[in-house]
């Protein structure tokens, strides 16, 4: 019987690193901002410009992520990632004063960016070509499992042994569970093992995509590829974080805090429905084409999210909304495999999760002030919708003719 590929072990620790990363990093901003409201008053919009510092931080680290990575290799970065994480929760759970969420943000703003999209893409894009898309679908539905198990955990151990034990507990536990892992399969690529992406034998013979020269990044930058899906999906993601930042404050009032935990949840399990269909259909089709649908698809969701109070309806939005979430992390790394030569692929990413998170990152202090100035969610949703039809458009306005 053939040995076990080790690149599929790679993609489960990715997996359990994105459970991690998302159900710290992603989703739990929007527990902290309800929780930090309800407990101590502070308000919506300043809680919010401290999700956005998160955010900010992390985008400036990604940009410079794959030299970090060739500094000091994935395992260690994924280590130090986890330990910044875990401190940065429980400097966020020990704030006494709103101007102390801001360093607390800086922390844990590092741990997203050594441990989220970007960091993912890299610990999976050396063992897959062929397979990538299946690959990085299976690795990224630990996103949507750390949105599954920590809005609802991180909700209920608040409630009862309070923000800073519970953030104790769960920091600790990432650093215990990803640390050893990391150490364990993320120091070797494949050739170390003799083998090339896809579990194939290794060709020394031929010249291998790091041998070749990168582009700078100003010239990658420049390109009609890059400008269409940096812009599309940091609309589409300034949409969705700003959504899912505030989708708890928005369903608590109609649903209970129990019932909108569960309905996050179910936003999530959603998620993972999406990226495995992603994953099953994409192939080899038109990946902007894929892109373009799921934004559509989310659009209609927020639409439900802000037009009705009925709890069925809100459900159902959730549902089409998450639908397409886990997709949107997704879908930018299978484009630039497409699009760009190998060798630019991790640059490339690095440089669309920059630039999406430098936008995003604006989103949930955005619509926490227009909440604040309208005093309800409606203005803010309608104007997620919007944004999520005008990515859209951009996505297929980069679409090139194929051969």
């Amino acid at each position: 019987m053939p040995n076990r590929f080790a690149g599929w072990s790679v993609v489960w620790v990715a997996f359990t690193v994105a459970a991690f990363a998302w159900g710290i990093g992603f989703y739990g901003p929007g527990v902290f901002l309800q929780t930090l409201h309800a407990s101590k008053g502070w308000s919506i919009a300043t809680i919010s410009a401290a999700i956005t510092t998160h955010f900010l931080v992390g985008a400036a680290i990604v940009v410079y992520l794959p030299e970090a990575h060739r500094a000091i290799g994935i395992a260690r970065a994924t280590m130090i990632g986890a330990v910044l994480t875990a401190a940065g929760i429980v400097a966020w759970s020990m704030t006494l004063s709103p101007w102390q969420l801001f360093g607390a943000a800086f922390i844990s703003g590092g741990g997203w960016a050594l441990t989220s999209g970007a960091a993912i893409n890299a610990m999976i894009a050396p063992w897959f070509d062929r397979d990538r898309p299946m690959a990085i679908s299976h690795a990224f539905n630990g996103a949507s499992i750390g949105g599954v198990v920590f809005t609802p955990l991180l909700v209920s151990m608040i409630d009862g042994i309070g923000f800073p034990a519970t953030a104790l507990v769960v920091g600790l536990a990432m650093v215990i569970v990803v640390a050893p892992l990391a150490h364990r399969y993320l120091r070797q690529g494949p050739e170390d093992l003799g083998l090339a992406p896809d579990g194939q034998a290794l060709d020394r013979a031929r010249p291998r995509p790091e041998s070749e020269a990168r582009l700078p990044r100003a010239a990658l930058m420049r390109t009609r590829a890059f400008v269409t899906v940096s812009t599309a999906f940091a609309l589409a993601l300034f949409a969705q974080v700003g959504l899912l930042s505030h989708l708890l404050s928005r369903l608590s009032p109609v649903l209970g805090t129990t019932a909108a935990a569960a309905a996050m949840s179910l936003t999530t399990i959603s998620a993972v429905a999406g990226r495995l269909l992603l994953g099953w259909l994409i192939g080899d089709r038109d990946r902007r084409y894929a892109a373009c649908a799921n934004f559509l698809v989310q659009s209609i969701g927020v639409v439900l999210l802000c037009v009705t109070n009925s709890p069925l309806l809100l459900l159902v939005g959730c549902v089409l909304f998450g639908l397409g979430v886990g997709n949107v992390a997704a879908i930018p790394a299978l484009i630039a495999q497409m699009e760009f030569r190998a060798v630019d692929v991790g640059t490339v990413v690095a440089l669309v999760i920059a630039t999406n998170q430098a936008v995003f990152a604006l989103a949930p202090a955005a619509l926490g002030a227009i909440r604040d100035a309208s005093t309800n969610y409606t203005l803010s949703f309608a104007i997620a919708a919007v944004i999520e039809v005008a990515a859209a458009v951009t996505v297929l306005a980069g679409r090139q003719r194929r051969r």
